[in-house]
């Protein structure tokens, strides 16, 4: 053995070892055969390195640099790119740090809104060029997952428990016969794509600042085409298993922002428990082959895994919460601190006055609008389209928060009648904080969603009228007692734990439109 450095172990997953360089990374194959992969020989495992190579370039050009054959040469050295029989392939790419990997980001706190902005940004420009595939069924493609899935769970019960496995099984074939008419009128619609197909945090790094995906599912083109949702439930998941779940909201908004898939609502939560099994059965085989020590750590993860794919297919009703305030209350802050407890996973739809303006407009939401967007016209035109994105949201049996100034009355009854109609639980609160601390959060906003200006505040305070069918809400205390009363007046906490403690029941999808609906 020489005296130099010893080079830095491997980084491993259950099918792959990454071997790191000064300046590159080099991935190489298991020697595997699995349910749902075969890199049982090199003449495979080349194969599978040259289409990663391929399809990663769609997201991560400056990453992947190229595939390296591994041969041997005459003096029985392994060289790459030899004259030599083929021994195995490697993905060269460019090496980044490993606390630029966004779950390890996300274990020391390095996530927040403005990432999961750039990402689902990111995401939904990726998913509208991805190739569309016609034909098919979107049902027959999630059967096949969940067929996949079950096969796998199989070889790991001495990891995880019979029982769980068995009744996680039978919840997501209930589950593919309510909504597979969804996902097949999805496919039809154009929603079936060939997607990432394996966006968890460990698959999402920093590259120059910039959100960057990489290691998509390369050696199963027909997995890696499916539904745009499901390619992004394995963020969302991940997130919410990480106890990140007003960020999985947050991201799950942006996204829709983005890309209007509210039609899809009612799978989110089938997709993400879908993921968290796959999560569930790739770490316990990974536990399989482990030593004692790392066994029992990696034994406990997928256990928690798969405890969350139950808990996602929980039943969790819809619902309406409505927030109002004069600008500067903090009404967007409260909605996204509580929007992850509304509804079924990951959370609320929240929709936002100032965001439906900007799309209305279509201008990015940091652009500040001239004074005639916001004449009374205009103004009625917004609320009119949140009304009725409200409506659309909720009879998908999706939960709903909306934040708008909410100061006349009308609006609050409107907003009220969306659920009444539908007979959706329903809870308005109105925000209210000093007038000086209005203006102080107002002058210090940069590149907001809102407009609203000390101009404008000043305006509200002049014209305000009392609220009295709201229960009110100071805003001006500090952030975690505004979303602890919140929490009280909505009973969040309550149906939260209620939830946890039901066991799995079916989840009421919407009803198949009849044939002369679709």
């Amino acid at each position: 053995m020489g005296g130099g450095p010893r080079p830095p172990a491997p980084i491993e997953t259950h099918i792959s070892y990454v071997f790191l360089a000064p300046e590159r990374a080099f991935k190489l194959k298991r020697s595997v055969k699995l349910p749902y992969l075969d890199f049982s020989t090199p003449e495979l495992r080349l194969a599978a390195c040259r289409r990663e190579l391929d399809l990663n370039k769609r997201t991560a050009d400056r990453l992947y640099c190229a595939v390296r054959r591994i041969t041997r040469g005459l003096d029985g050295e392994l060289v790459f790119d030899g004259k030599g029989p083929l021994v195995d392939a490697v993905v060269e790419m460019r090496r980044f740090e490993q606390h630029a990997v966004f779950d390890r980001m996300a274990a020391v706190g390095l996530l927040d809104t403005r990432l999961m902005a750039e990402l689902a940004e990111t995401i939904a420009i990726f998913h509208a060029a991805a190739p569309v595939k016609h034909g098919g069924s979107g049902a027959q493609r999630i059967a096949t997952v969940i067929d996949i899935n079950a096969r796998a769970l199989a070889t790991v019960t001495d990891i995880l428990p019979p029982p769980r496995i068995d009744r996680v099984n039978l919840a997501c074939q209930a589950a593919l016969v309510r909504l597979g008419w969804l996902m097949d009128r999805r496919a039809e619609r154009g929603k079936v794509r060939h997607c990432h197909g394996d966006l968890h945090l460990r698959n999402i790094c920093l590259i120059d600042g910039k959100p960057t995906l990489f290691d998509c599912l390369e050696f199963n083109d027909e997995l890696a085409t499916t539904d745009v949702l499901y390619d992004l439930a394995f963020l969302l998941m991940d997130l919410w298993h990480c106890d990140l779940r007003p960020l999985s909201n947050f991201a799950c908004n942006r996204y829709l922002d983005h890309a209007d898939e509210t039609d899809g609502l009612p799978l989110l939560p089938f997709f993400m428990a879908l993921r968290a099994i796959v999560r569930a059965h790739v770490t316990a085989t990974r536990a399989m082959g482990a030593p004692t020590p790392e066994r029992a750590t990696l034994a406990s993860e997928a256990n928690a895994f798969l405890a969350t794919a139950q808990a996602l297919l929980q039943h969790k009703p819809s619902r309406l919460v409505a927030i109002g305030g004069l600008s500067g209350t903090g009404k967007s802050t409260l909605a996204a601190a509580i929007a992850d407890r509304i509804g079924p996973a990951p959370g609320a739809r929240v929709l936002s006055s100032d965001r439906i303006r900007k799309a209305w407009f279509g201008v990015p939401v940091q652009t500040r609008l001239p004074e005639d967007a916001y004449r009374p016209e205009i103004s009625e035109k917004v609320y009119a389209r949140l009304f009725s994105t409200a409506l659309t949201t909720l009879k998908t049996g999706h939960g709903v928060v909306t934040d708008a100034v909410f100061d006349r009355q009308a609006d609050r009854d409107h907003i009220r009648t969306v659920a009444d109609g539908l007979q959706v639980p329903f809870q308005g609160l109105w925000l209210e904080a000093s007038p000086d601390i209005l203006l102080h959060r107002v002058a210090l906003r940069r590149a907001d969603p809102s407009d609203a200006g000390v101009d404008v505040v000043r305006e509200q305070l002049a014209h305000n009228l009392p609220v009295t069918d709201w229960p009110h809400v100071q805003s001006d205390t500090a952030r975690n007692e505004l979303e602890a009363t919140a929490a009280r007046l909505l009973d969040l906490d309550a149906g939260c734990n209620s939830n946890r403690a039901r066991t799995s029941a079916p989840r009421p999808p919407p009803s198949p439109p009849s044939r002369s609906s679709r």
